[in-house]
């Protein structure tokens, strides 16, 4: 065989080396509008914390995570938990990244003790830990970004300690955004001073539980409706400069713990609260407690994961706004400058556009029926239909249209420009 011949196999052999280790690793980004960007493609996390194990089953016998993909959702919130990174950590999130690469999801893996770096002799140690968990996953085809310190404000963690292990993080990987989730807690101006550590923040709030509202410091509301307060509350932390992801709930410990009452969300509640999260400005959505044993019943126990939960309540809302939705392709659009007025204070709204359809979605905070207008839609709209509700939309006419809204309620209208 001649040199040149040769040259060329070796050539090609080592670029398809090269190819088999990059190829298929992921990139996630955040665009100008705030959206997140994985491979070049717009997307709307939906994920959950925690979800169910990387090989476990449903009540049918098909694999969990293949399920959830199957929804619509594409995020999993994995990585380490009480224990830290050990080996039995690295391999469950090695068996996490397997799984959601073959269903075509996405892990946030949680950095937790790893987060925060301490200034001191253990600093160089808990670095040199930091670059072996980066190095081992920022490639892996089934990774998608890294979940930061949990709550670190209401925990009082030291802004420092996040830069650092921030900066350890960027030196290895610049491809991957750094999420950070703060509890229900702190004044704005407390919680800013904590973005500089993050590229995507967000926090959790979870409403139902008795006495109604224990999870919040808002006193004056009590209602699940401060899934929206809280989502204002972080856009304006956020600032503009960040994308918004919220946690919502399944099940927490004030449900969940000794000598506490189990209360789960209605399908109508876990509804609102999702779509509430989305038209204040979430660019994201992650459902927590799926996994917490004690919410659970024995036979879904047995099984790792709350899929009574999933198929009563999570799995209709995550099929609407999921990947399979006619919505979907709304959720990763800036917001319309279009001056869409209501006649009805206590609603709350967002207009997407996408080519010659206009979307237009909206929920009701307070209690009572209303029938609430609509103005000021361009006079081309047409068609007006109401997704995922078995009705006949409210006529159109002259860019105005009057529907019925309880409270709680959410309708998500969807017109065409004629």
């Amino acid at each position: 065989m001649n040199r040149s011949l040769l040259f060329q196999k070796w050539t090609w052999a080592v670029l398809c080396l090269f190819l088999a280790g990059n190829a298929f690793s992921s990139t996630m980004t955040i665009n100008s509008n705030k959206v997140f960007v994985l491979d070049g493609k717009k997307i709307f996390p939906i994920g959950f914390t925690m979800p169910p194990p990387p090989d476990g089953k449903t009540t049918s016998g098909k694999n969990g995570i293949a399920e959830l993909s199957d929804a619509g959702a594409n995020f999993l919130r994995t990585g380490a938990q009480r224990t830290g990174w050990n080996a039995e950590t690295i391999q469950r999130e090695k068996n996490y990244e397997a799984a959601a690469a073959k269903y075509g999801m996405h892990c946030l893996v949680y950095l937790h003790d790893l987060a925060s770096i301490k200034p001191g002799l253990s600093a160089k140690k808990s670095e040199a830990k930091l670059r072996d968990i980066v190095n081992q996953f920022k490639n892996n085809p089934g990774f998608g970004a890294w979940k930061g310190a949990d709550e670190p404000e209401w925990g009082k963690i030291p802004v420092e300690n996040l830069s650092r292990a921030r900066s350890v993080i960027r030196a290895l990987d610049t491809h991957h955004p750094m999420i950070l989730i703060q509890a229900p807690r702190g004044t704005i101006a407390d919680l800013r001073a904590y973005n500089p550590t993050s590229d995507a923040l967000g926090a959790d709030i979870y409403p139902i539980s008795e006495p109604a509202g224990g999870h919040s410091e808002f006193h004056t509301n009590t209602e699940i409706s401060l899934v929206g307060d809280y989502t204002r509350k972080m856009m304006a932390v956020a600032n503009g400069q960040q994308p918004v992801m919220m946690t919502l709930q399944i099940a927490w410990s004030g449900t969940t713990r000794p000598g506490k009452k189990l209360i789960m969300p209605t399908l109508a509640q876990e509804r609102f609260m999702t779509y509430e999260a989305i038209i204040n400005g979430a660019r994201g959505l992650l459902d927590f407690g799926g996994n917490i044993t004690n919410a659970m019943s024995p036979a879904d126990a047995k099984l790792g994961w709350n899929w009574t939960f999933w198929n009563q309540v999570l799995r209709p809302v995550v099929s609407e706004i999921g990947e399979k939705s006619p919505l979907y392709p709304a959720l990763v659009e800036p917001n319309s400058t279009l001056s869409i007025k209501c006649n009805t204070s206590d609603m709350e709204y967002c207009i997407r556009e996408l080519g010659s359809e206009i979307f237009l979605l909206a929920c009701k905070r307070n209690a009572g029926a209303t029938d609430v207008t609509f103005t000021n839609l361009p006079t081309t709209a047409r068609n007006n239909t109401v997704l995922f509700e078995s009705r006949s939309a409210p006529q159109i006419q002259q860019g105005t249209f009057t529907d019925r809204f309880n409270q709680f309620d959410v309708h998500v209208y969807r017109f065409q420009r004629n």
